[in-house]
This record gives structure tokens, sequence and C-alpha cells, in this order.
């Protein structure tokens, strides 16, 4: 499908550039662009400019500073799972990437361009939801950073204004001993959509040897990713005696799955307890150094 829409294009060299022409009437950035190409075959995005990032080198860094990891607005899937900082700090992420679509989309599609489509069934929204992370935004007006808990508004919505542009985002890191699990449900092995998908982490806490500070959030079973407070809640009172049965109970409480071409809504939620279980057990496992491997198959 051709793109018979006309536009303009500019390829900025500077940040202080590209914020001037985005805050043009009807202008749109272009990342990756494997979603905006796309849209503009589709026609649900009609831009009078197109203003190509790919010249700034300040948005392809990946870094460690702060007790947080910052991933600029150009780093690809690909980057990601390559990268040695994510490896040793936050091996899920790459586990999340590598079930991003296929490999040649990964190498084009950025993680930050993932968070701007807000599209329910995306694989970086609830890590980013659980993690308090932080979305690095900037205009002709100032910078903000936006709770990624906050940032998704409704289904291709955020809280981005008009003119503004991610530049980034900032994942605090755990400071104790922790680990993670990302599973992602899909209707066949390869490229594929998520039906439901689960991210736990688990972190030894200051407390003592038995206390540990727990995140869980669910993706695909909602408008926006979901925080999963009253599971975390539950887990984190139950320490080491945790009733499982009990703690599925809770997963109707909260999410609001839906049927659709992909799944029912009963297929949705009965999947969700099971891979929170198995989240669990494989989080718990690699905190403990006896885990699966990141990226091993769980279902």
């Amino acid at each position: 499908m051709p793109i018979t829409h006309s536009f303009d294009y500019q390829k900025p060299g500077t940040l202080r550039e590209a914020l001037a022409l985005l805050a043009r009437k009807n202008a749109v950035a272009l990342a990756g662009g494997t979603d905006l190409i796309g849209y503009l075959k589709e026609e649900l995005v009609s831009p009078e400019l197109l203003v190509d990032l790919k010249g700034l080198k300040e948005l392809k860094r990946i870094e460690h500073r702060g007790g947080a990891l910052h991933i600029g607005a150009l780093v690809t899937f690909a980057e990601v799972i390559d990268s040695k900082v994510i490896g040793k700090k936050l091996p899920v992420l790459a586990e999340i990437s590598k079930k991003v679509a296929s490999v040649g989309i990964r190498n084009r599609a950025t993680l930050v361009g993932n968070l701007c489509s807000a599209v329910p069934c995306l694989d970086t929204g609830p890590i980013l939801v659980a993690m308090d992370a932080l979305v690095l935004v900037k205009g002709k007006k100032g910078s903000r950073k936006i709770p990624a808990e906050k940032w998704f508004i409704a289904p291709r919505k955020t809280a981005r204004k008009p003119g503004e542009l991610v530049t980034g985002i900032s994942i605090p890191l755990p400071r104790g001993k922790a680990a993670a699990c990302y599973l992602k449900l899909g209707r066949y092995r390869g490229e594929d959509l998520a039906q439901a998908s689960v991210f736990v982490s688990i972190e030894q806490s200051s407390r003592g040897a038995k206390a540990r500070n727990f995140r869980v959030a669910f993706g695909s079973v909602g408008p926006v990713p979901c925080r999963a407070r009253k599971i975390e809640k539950a887990l984190a009172a139950g320490g080491a005696l945790i009733d499982m049965v009990a703690l599925t109970k809770l997963v109707p409480a909260e999410i609001s799955p839906i049927s659709d071409i992909r799944a029912s809504k009963e297929y949705r939620l009965h999947m969700c307890q099971v891979m929170l279980e198995r989240a669990l057990a494989a989080a718990d496992g690699r905190l403990n150094g006896t885990g699966p491997a990141y990226g091993a198959s769980l279902l």
C-alpha cells in the first residue's frame, strides 16, 4: 500500500532544531517508523511535516546513572537486547524486547516508539508502569518527567502535549537483590500481538532476609497497562507463605479484559491467573539462583 498523502520532510541536526520544527502545526516525529509508516499508508495520520530524528546522537544513548537506567528515544529493541548494561542491571528488559514482533522489526523499532504508540497490547507497558519509570518529555516551554502510570490515558492516547517530544525514559533500579519475569501470551510462536501479558518483579527487602517487595502489572487486559496493587499488597503480607489459590482469585479485581478476534475475556482472565503463578515462581527462582534463564519459554 503506497503513501498517498504529501508532506514536507526535515531531518534536524540538533534537539533544539527538532523541537522548533515539532512546534509547528500538524508536525510528527519519525524515529523507527514501524508504526508511523503504517499509519501514513492507512491515512490514520496526515501530517504536514515529518521530522526525522535519526540524526540526533544524544537520543541514541543507554546509560546507568543516579540509580536508574536512561534509554534514549532512538534506542532500538535490538540495541536493548545487545546492551551489556541492560543485561547486567535489568535483564528482564532484554527478555521483554526479545518478545517484540520479529527480528526485522526489532532492528528498526524503538522502545520509546512502542511506549508512544500506547496500544493496549504493547510489551513495554507493564514493566514501565510496575517499575515507576519516568517518561522524559521536552518542548519549547521546557521539560517534564511524567510517571509511566500517568502517561497512558486511553488506547493510543498519552499525556504528551502537541509539540512535545519524548527524549527517553528513566527506569529506577532496585536497590537490593532483585529478579523479574515477563510472560506474553500469543496465539502461536513468532510474531504476534499479546493476548495477555504479566510482569513480576521481586526485590529482597532491607527489612530482613524473608521480607520482599513485589511489583506486578498486566498488559492487553484493559485499555492501558494495569498495576496490580491489590496483588502486590497480598504478596507482601504473605511473605514466604503465599496462598496461590487465594492470590489468583484477586486477578479479576485487577484487570478488565474484553473479548475480541484474538481471545475471549474468559480465556484472558484464566491465562492471567496461570501466568501470574508461573511468573512469580520464575522470578522467585531467579532471585534464588535456581530459576529459568531469562528468555526461557514458560508457556
